[in-house]
C-alpha cells in the first residue's frame, strides 16, 4: 500500500513538473521574451507592450514606401486608445534606404511625418546578424523580409497573427486586421 501511494505521489510530482515546463515554455514563445535597443541604445523588454496590439515594422526613410509613415500614424493616432502600438525598427539592409544615425532618422520620421509611436535602434532583419526578435518573427511566419515596411501583427498574447509585405498588402488591410485583433 505504501508503495502505491509513493508512485501516485511520484506520478503527481512528475506530471506538475512537466506541466510547469510546458507553461514556462509557452510564457517564453512569445513577443514578450525579446529585449531591443531604444534609440539611445538601452535595453528595453517588450514585456513592456504586453497585452497590447503590436505592429512590428522595419523601416526606412528614403524608400518609395517611406510615405508609408503617415498611415502609420494615422493608424496609431486611431487606435492607440484601444491598445494598440506601433514598434518601429529602422533597417539599412535593402538599397541603403536608411542612412545616418538614429537622431537623423528619428529627427526625419518626426519632422516629415510627425510620427509618436516608438522607433528603436537600427537592426538587421536578414543575414547572420539578424536581430532576434525577426529571427522568431520570421519563424512564426516564414519567409524572408523582401523589403522595408513589412509588417507583423502580434496579437495581445503576444503571438503573431499576421505578416503583411510592402509590396502586396495594402494599408487598408493591415488596418482591417488590426481592428479585429482590438
Amino acid at each position: 500500500m505504501k508503495y502505491i501511494k509513493f508512485l501516485a505521489l511520484a506520478l503527481t510530482a512528475t506530471m506538475l513538473f512537466a506541466a510547469c515546463g510546458k507553461e514556462e515554455d509557452k510564457v517564453k514563445d512569445n513577443i514578450y521574451q525579446f529585449k531591443v535597443l531604444d534609440g539611445q541604445g538601452d535595453s528595453v523588454s517588450l514585456a513592456t507592450y504586453e497585452g497590447q496590439v503590436l505592429l512590428v515594422v522595419n523601416t526606412a526613410t528614403q524608400c518609395g514606401y517611406t510615405p508609408q509613415y503617415e498611415d502609420l500614424e494615422r493608424i496609431y493616432e486611431t487606435y492607440r486608445d484601444r491598445g494598440f502600438v506601433i514598434l518601429d525598427f529602422p533597417c539599412n539592409q535593402f538599397g541603403g534606404q536608411a542612412p545616418g544615425s538614429y537622431e537623423d532618422i528619428h529627427d526625419f520620421c518626426t519632422g516629415t511625418y510627425n510620427i509618436t509611436f516608438p522607433q528603436f535602434a537600427k537592426i538587421d532583419v536578414k543575414g547572420s546578424n539578424a536581430s532576434p526578435l525577426y529571427v522568431w518573427l520570421k519563424e512564426k511566419k516564414p519567409g524572408e523580409i523582401p523589403w522595408n515596411f513589412t509588417k507583423f501583427l502580434i496579437d495581445r498574447e503576444g503571438n503573431v497573427v499576421g505578416r503583411y509585405d510592402a509590396q502586396t498588402s495594402s494599408m487598408t488591410t493591415v488596418e482591417r486586421a488590426i481592428r479585429a485583433q482590438l
